[in-house]
């Protein structure tokens, strides 16, 4: 069978219009348009031509990570889950909460259909019949999207018993989160899901092996699912795509100081300096300063030349990108980020309860000009300390921008204990 999509053009610095070719213009593709430009092929060509441990060793040779922020390889987990009995469950993460990220909104809004056939491919490897979408409360417009979508999915035989004729049913669900973080991380999701508090669950058991219900269940975010129909149909072509290792098209969220804020498409060894350059560079002809990776870390001009893959020396994460300027300031920025998760720590762990909120207080007394060098002691030692006393990824990730800061502009730190802030944007300067 040909595949349904045209080959790209391979070159790191071009949009290679895989996951967003339909998503160009500020319109939902319908089902109709959808199968008209080649979409439910890839299902077709799963039922037809593959049985579901051809696809998963298809997901497994693409080395597809995680698009959600870990990483984590994708046909592993999968693979993890299917060494369970049945029954098992498909979740897909659209909780997309991180600062700076809106790149599976634009897949909701304007494709949902890609989103959902990568679903029903994925549920036939694993051998599920019921998945659920469980979506951020803020996006009730991609929610209402994606109901529609699953209805019209019914409709044509694409959802449902017996899909195309075949022994395989699959259902999905879209069940919309209340506005919690914390939900992105997986476990708190399932406990969501379950109608209970958005705690997250200690781990071991994992949700492949104990997950919703107390089955095997597989949690894949947006893109991560995107990808799935894009492998079936390319099948080895699809590690031509990127750099060795780094494989298939990746989302970018670029915002901030840059002149044209947006969602790109590229492949994975594109560089922190070309994604810029991508989004039309610098707003205002202003000097680059910094670029925050979500909530996650930070990157100074000396980072320019880091490839956004998952490598150790790699960007890594969800691909969101935050510009900053001459004219933010880091400490000004970082009480942004300490704020967002000292609100959003859910409370179940001391460290990060407390923690978030020390973190905040201590950037706040910079702000004003009245932090001593005992202050930078004491981020440090929070530092070391949330992370280890925390059972899930907001804790870990606390503070990592913090840290981040303190190593590569540790001279802003030191300007605003003087009451002086270099951009000229603190409480002291105003």
């Amino acid at each position: 069978m040909k595949s349904y999509l045209n080959i790209p053009d391979l070159n790191a610095n071009s949009d290679i219009n895989l996951l967003l070719r339909r998503a160009k213009e500020n319109r939902t593709v319908w089902i109709d348009e959808y199968i008209t430009t080649g979409g439910y092929s890839a299902l077709k060509k799963a039922l037809s031509k593959f049985t579901p441990e051809d696809i998963v060793v298809l997901v497994e040779e693409s080395n597809l990570r995680g698009r959600g922020g870990a990483g984590f390889p994708t046909g592993r987990k999968w693979r993890f889950a299917l060494s369970n009995p049945a029954p098992r469950y498909l979740i897909c993460n659209a909780d997309e909460s991180e600062p700076g990220t809106f790149k599976d909104r634009i897949i909701m809004e304007r494709d949902p259909h890609l989103l959902i056939e990568g679903m029903i491919v994925s549920a036939y490897a694993l051998g599920a019949s019921m998945g659920f979408i469980y979506i951020r409360g803020e996006y009730p417009t991609g929610a209402r999207i994606l109901r529609k979508a699953i209805e019209e999915s019914r409709e044509k035989g694409f959802l449902g018993k017996n899909i195309l004729g075949t022994d395989f049913s699959f259902d999905i669900l879209v069940y919309r989160g209340a506005g919690a973080y914390i939900c992105g991380e997986e476990t708190a999701l399932i406990e969501s899901l379950e109608g209970k508090r958005g705690h997250p669950r200690l781990k071991p058991p994992y949700p492949v092996s104990n997950g919703l219900f107390g089955k095997p269940t597989v949690v894949n975010n947006v893109e991560t699912l995107a990808n799935i129909p894009i492998i079936v149909a390319y099948e080895g072509y699809y590690m031509n795509i990127g750099s060795a290792g780094y494989y298939g098209p990746k989302l970018f969220p670029v915002s901030g100081k840059v002149n044209k804020p947006g969602v790109y498409e590229a492949t994975m060894d594109i560089t922190l300096r070309d994604l810029i350059e991508m989004a039309g560079g610098i707003r205002d002809r202003k000097r680059f300063k910094a670029v925050f990776a979500g909530a996650l870390a930070i990157y100074s001009e000396k980072d320019l030349d880091t490839p956004m893959n998952y490598s150790p020396r790699g960007f890594g994460g969800t691909g969101t990108t935050i510009v900053l300027s001459e004219d933010d300031c880091i400490i000004d920025s970082l009480i942004v980020i300490a704020e967002f998760f000292k609100h959003e720590s859910c409370g179940k762990c001391t460290p990060c309860r407390v923690g978030t909120y020390e973190q905040l207080n201590i950037l706040r007394k910079f702000q004003e000009g009245k932090a001593t060098e005992k202050d930078i002691e004491l981020l440090g030692y929070l530092g070391k300390n949330i992370p280890v006393g925390s059972i899930c990824g907001l804790g870990y990730s606390a503070p990592n921008a913090i840290m981040n800061a303190l190593s590569k502009f540790r001279d802003e730190f030191m300007e605003h204990m003087k009451g002086r802030c270099p951009a000229g944007v603190c409480f002291r300067s105003k």
